[in-house]
């Protein structure tokens, strides 16, 4: 891939004219400019302060570390590294798990280790090879369970029972069959107390021989409050989590807890917060696990997700510290999320102190930045992070350390979150050595450092592959899938679907939805389905064979595309349906919550217990349905263009799966010269100007026919295409490879890289949407803007009118 070099942002060109402002004024420059705040820090070993118990992230709360266990080594195991591998990447100390439930809870849903009372299988769902791979690279890191739902026969739909904190005593006991302690169990997310429970869970555990500390409420600061006067539930509590004490999805630049909650002198926890994409989260993360300490009292930050580890049609579909959404390629990209986190994980443990007196904000003003300090038990070392994040100027820090903490040449660590090039995060700088027993540090804006005794610490390396489409034909791997297994790049969106023994005279394995009654859900309900495949499979047949096991219906899906909210029932997808009685219906479902029946009929009766096959052939607008290889309906639909496949279920019934195939229809090629026409707004892509120079800017424009508004289509492998300016003959260009949303397109020389390779997928009415091969990210027209001149930047797919474009053919 042919990577041109970074350009400076603006803020360095000013940092350039300040310098020499400064020169011409006999100022002597610090770093890149005179210095105008100086904070003193005193780094006291004997400075008191709570206890540090970790960042980390979380794996769960709807399905996103899904598809990193079917990831090709070695780049699942380079994943790993980045998230866990000590002196590598995240190196993360807490790693939060969902307890499956069988049920959506934001981007699918997870197995329960006891789809029904009394049968509980250890090796459902990922959770525990993900905790083991986490120990088997950090064996300290620690772990933490917490249910979003369960099965519908706990508690008969209700989760404040007995029968819930026996449920999670069984799922304790599978975590002890795997070699793995919990360290930390919490309750319901996000849905209150119930201090009884509570209480009945503590007790457990104790009874039991557990040692798990029990986290309340993973809700928000209110147990606190109760806590205060009610002695049993102080008692059954060891420490409080709240959720978003920063503010949901925000620049977290305060954080807050409650006069009750630092009362208790519990320890306090940001025990889910972030929300944030994976590259402009990183600023947002790194102000929030300095300040929730300063702000709040908190001990430790949590981050939700871990990984965005989902198909590119899911809500939240960047969130995370990587993404990692194409296991048929093996492509991950490497986010400043992570290096936010790594700036503190790398040179601290769980277990460290803080130090009240060497934290705080630079110049006792919040704007500046702030800084952390922490040291070792025993005092052997010490790290302090510094953010600067929100600074305009650079400033100086000095550091004088006492208390019997090592001093000598410190170490000093940073990263530049300006800069959308990896090599600019985690870097190791000069070491600082002491002058009259006082250590000096010119500190940039927008950067965080971190300044330390202790060694050991680096950047992995490690590099993707390049984005793919996956090809067809293709057929799903069931009958090669492990029982209690899920089959590679199925997902499930509700419900159970895992490898279990056909039955109905069929041997080997089938794919069996085994959530047979509704779940205690945590997001809206939906019946059970699960999707597989490429959001740019077009023109395609996908066929099924179905065993419904009780009444109710089978379902196949195809051209699946966009699924929007905390609905799982809301998705763009075509459907055809076959009932035990007989009856059929080919329909439409949206992802504003309408279903729209195209075609209906009957057939004889297939009952339960026996095999059918269904089919669903997609040909441009034509839509064509099969059931047992006769045609039963026809209808033309321009509605969605392209999309994955999916089988699910009517209702909570038991129905296998198996032979689930896509075969391609004929391929099209779009080569040829085009101008582009925003859906939205009707204007064209234009390059800004009639310009043809690197780095011209791309915008929309009222059509006017000249060639600047001109683009010419051609293969470029893969399935992508370049797309080249007719006027310029520069290419439309991601500039330096930039995975941040919101980067605006450009024109570029053509260089062969991916950043300048395009998947032209059919969205429906004629429509097509424009992918960037370097980062799954869509041309898109800022802010959905009906003005000329708009920039068209890249942004994650929303399913909106201003990410579509029509390709009207020139001559």
């Amino acid at each position: 891939m042919s990577v041109r070099p970074r350009r400076r942002p603006l803020r360095v060109a000013v940092a350039l004219l300040s310098l020499l402002l400064g020169l011409v004024l006999g100022q002597l420059p610090g770093s890149a400019r005179a210095a105008t705040t100086t904070t003193a820090v005193t780094v006291d070993g004997n400075a008191t302060g709570r206890t540090f118990d970790g960042v980390g992230a979380i794996s769960g709360g709807g399905g996103n570390s899904r598809l990193l266990a079917d990831y090709p080594e070695p780049q699942r195991s380079q994943v790993l590294d980045y998230l866990f591998k000590p002196g590598y990447g995240a190196a993360l100390q807490i790693l939060k798990v969902e307890i499956g439930g069988d049920t959506n809870s934001t981007d699918g849903s997870e197995l329960s280790h006891e789809h029904t009372r009394g049968t509980v299988d250890c090796n459902s769902g990922y959770e525990w090879w993900l905790m083991e791979q986490a120990k088997a690279r950090n064996p300290n890191v620690k772990l933490y369970g917490l249910a979003w739902g369960a099965p519908g026969w706990v508690g008969n739909g209700s989760f404040w029972s007995q029968d819930t904190v026996d449920y999670l005593l069984s799922w304790l006991g599978c975590a002890k069959s795997h070699g793995l302690t919990i360290d930390y169990l919490g309750g319901w997310n996000e849905r209150g107390f119930n201090a009884g429970w509570y209480e009945s869970l503590h007790a457990a555990l104790a009874a039991n021989g557990y040692a798990t500390k029990v986290v309340g409420a993973d809700s928000d600061w209110s147990i606190a409050t109760s806590m205060r006067s009610d002695s049993a539930l102080n008692s059954a509590v060891d420490l409080i989590g709240a959720h978003y004490p920063c503010s949901y999805m925000s620049a977290m630049t305060s954080c807050s807890s409650s006069s009750d909650a630092q009362a208790t002198g519990k320890q306090l926890w940001a025990s889910e917060n972030g929300s944030e994409d994976f590259n402009t989260g990183g600023a947002p993360i790194a102000r929030a696990i300095n300040r929730g300490y300063l702000d709040a009292r908190m001990s430790a930050f949590i981050n939700w997700p871990l990984v965005a580890s989902i198909y590119q049609n899911l809500p939240y579909n960047t969130m995370g510290l990587m993404t990692a959404s194409q296991p048929w390629s093996g492509h991950y990209q490497v986010g400043q999320s992570l290096w936010a986190v790594a700036q503190t994980t790398q040179f601290t443990a769980p277990g460290w102190q803080y130090l009240d007196s060497g934290s705080g904000y630079l110049g006792g003003n919040r704007a500046n930045g702030s800084y952390v300090s922490y040291r070792a038990p025993d005092k052997s070392a010490w790290s302090s992070v510094i953010e600067t994040l929100d600074a305009t100027t650079a400033q100086t820090v000095t550091f004088q350390v006492t208390g019997g903490l090592p001093a000598g040449a410190l170490h000093v660590w940073s990263s530049d979150f300006g800069s959308t090039n990896q090599s600019s995060y985690l870097v190791k700088g000069a070491d600082l050595t002491a002058s009259g027993g006082v250590y000096t540090l010119t500190l940039q804006p927008g950067h965080v450092y971190t300044v330390t005794t202790t060694t050991g610490q680096g950047a992995g390396t490690a590099a993707s592959p390049n984005r793919s489409v996956l090809p067809l034909p293709y057929s799903a791997a069931i009958s090669t899938t492990a029982t209690g297994s899920e089959v590679p790049y199925l997902s499930a969106m509700n419900g159970a679907f895992q490898a279990e023994p056909c039955t109905g005279g069929r041997s080997g394995e089938c794919v069996q939805q085994l959530a047979t009654q509704a779940p205690i859900s945590w997001d809206n309900a939906s019946d059970p389905y699960a999707t597989l495949g490429d959001l740019s499979w077009s023109d395609y047949t996908v066929s099924v064979d179905t065993q419904l096991q009780q009444s109710g219906s089978a379902v196949l899906l195809g051209r699946v595309g966009l699924q929007k909210g905390f609905s799982p029932a809301d998705l763009d997808a075509y459907q055809l349906k076959l009932s035990d009685t007989g009856a059929w219906s080919l329909d439409r479902n949206s992802s504003g919550g309408t279903l729209t029946t195209l075609a209906s009929g009957s057939v004889t009766a297939p009952g339960t217990g026996s095999w059918h096959t269904l089919a669903l052939t997609f040909a441009g607008s034509a839509i064509t349905a099969k059931i047992d290889g006769t045609q039963v309906g026809a209808v033309t639909d321009a509605s969605y263009g392209s999309g994955q496949v999916g089988i699910g279920t009517s209702g909570w019934i038991g129905a296998q799966f198996s032979h689930l195939n896509v075969t391609p229809g004929a391929a099209t090629d779009l080569s040829g010269t085009y101008v582009l026409v925003d859906r939205n707004s009707g204007q064209a892509l234009d390059a800004k100007g009639q310009g043809s120079a690197d780095g011209t800017a791309v915008i929309q424009w009222t059509r006017n026919g000249g060639t600047n508004q001109e683009w010419t289509l051609a293969p470029a492998g893969g399935g992508y295409y370049t797309v080249t300016g007719v006027g310029s003959g520069k290419a439309l260009d991601v500039p330096n490879v930039s995975s941040v949303e919101g980067t605006g397109l450009d024109l570029w020389t053509p260089n062969g890289g991916v950043n300048q390779q395009w998947l032209v997928a059919p969205a429906g009415n004629g429509y097509v949407t424009l992918e960037s091969r370097s980062d799954a990210e869509l041309a898109d027209v800022s802010g959905g803007s009906l003005n000329t001149g708009a920039t068209v930047l890249q942004w994650p797919l929303n399913g909106g009118a201003n990410q579509q474009w029509q390709l009207v053919k020139v001559g």
